[in-house]
């Protein structure tokens, strides 16, 4: 189904369709699936047009019953700019940077619910931060993106025939077998506080924003790249290379490289710094005239992102093949509590994601573990 069908459906229609996926998903190919996301997308953002033009509706038919109000029709698309264009003001910036602090002004707070459609939005220069940060990140901008609401199941092919050719007039060809698998993506919440002092209440706009929203997201940020890790290290759909001793060398990535699958079409290396140093120094020590990562691009990653009981040296992915699923948004949900801390002058801000991340194809990720 199309998404200019899907865009003209009710919501009872929305929701049947809605529901014929999820069956659907249970027995569809890979090229199947990626046809049902597609719809899973345009379903979510019928059913958000549909929930605004009914409160539009309902509250249209309250003023004419009050006598006060007119029936106007307003295009989607003007609404939608016009919201838009006021979360780009800096009293919107200001107006929600006080709210979050408990200390909006009346009109500050009408500005804020004016604009909102069900949960207040977030203003343009703060999404435009937080984006960015998702995005600056090495691991995280390559890591495949959804945001359908509750737990997500995604099916990924175990085994499957390939095509063969048919000869006019030969034998007719076999029924492919055909096996597929269910990662089940169930989200939790990352969570992060960060204490400032009283001065940080007293900054305005993109002051406060830049200083503590920015620092509270990186942290958040860290958080969902190490869950990211803990999964590929720990999935089952991750293949594992034995190193040829207790450090890391070219030899191990060539090999753990080797058993990704056919489709993994953009490999790195995830590892620490400091076993990357090693491997240069060694490579230089023995005069290689080699790249040491086999022309994979290096990603570094804290040592403590890594089981410290399996002691892993590396991971080799296309990290494509890892989802990580948004079912409220990716935006970090920030909490102030000013008491707490009160004593000491402080100030506890608290942030939160809720998120699920997880390996959900076979053959794009390797683990590499010391030699025992």
């Amino acid at each position: 189904m199309t998404k200019e069908e899907i865009m003209e459906m009710n919501f009872e229609q929305v929701e049947e369709r809605r529901e014929a996926i999820v069956s659907e998903i249970e027995t569809a190919d890979t090229e199947a699936l990626e046809a049902l996301s597609e719809e899973l997308d345009a379903i979510e953002e019928r059913k958000v047009v549909l929930k605004r033009e009914a409160d539009e509706k309902r509250e249209a038919m309250l003023e004419v019953l009050k006598g006060d109000g007119e029936i106007v029709e307003e295009k989607e698309e003007e609404r939608k700019m016009e919201n838009i264009e006021i979360r780009k003001t800096p009293e919107y910036l200001d107006a929600w940077v006080e709210n979050m602090k408990g200390r909006a002004s009346e009109e500050q707070r009408a500005l804020l619910t004016q604009n909102a459609d069900g949960a207040v939005a977030v203003p343009v220069y703060v999404d435009d931060a937080i984006h960015t940060a998702w995005e600056n990140n090495e691991i995280f901008s390559r890591i495949r993106r959804t945001y359908y609401p509750g737990n997500l199941k995604v099916g990924y092919e175990q085994e499957g025939d390939p095509a063969v050719a048919h000869l006019e007039g030969g034998e007719p060809v076999t029924e492919e077998r055909l096996v597929l698998g269910v990662v089940t993506l169930i989200p939790r919440m990352v969570k992060k506080w960060i204490s400032f002092s009283d001065e940080a209440l007293d900054m305005r706009g993109e002051a406060f924003v830049d200083y503590v929203v920015d620092e509270i997201t990186d942290k958040i940020i860290k958080g969902v790249i190490g869950g990211a890790v803990s999964a590929a290290e720990f999935s089952t759909l991750t293949a594992t290379q034995t190193a040829a001793g207790a450090g890391l060398t070219t030899a191990d990535i060539i090999a753990a490289a080797g058993k990704l699958g056919g489709e993994a079409s953009d490999p790195v290396v995830i590892t620490t710094r400091a076993n990357a140093a090693a491997l240069k120094a060694a490579a230089l020590g023995a005069n290689y005239g080699y790249d040491p990562f086999d022309g994979m691009e290096v990603l570094f990653v804290d040592g403590s992102m890594f089981d410290a009981e399996d002691g892993t040296l590396a991971l080799v992915a296309d990290l494509s093949g890892i989802q990580a699923n948004f079912p409220n948004g990716d935006d970090v949900k920030i909490k102030i509590d000013d008491l707490t801390l009160a004593t000491s002058d402080m100030v506890k801000v608290i942030g939160r994601l809720y998120v699920a991340v997880d390996v959900v194809a076979p053959g794009k990720v390797v683990k590499i573990l010391p030699h025992a």
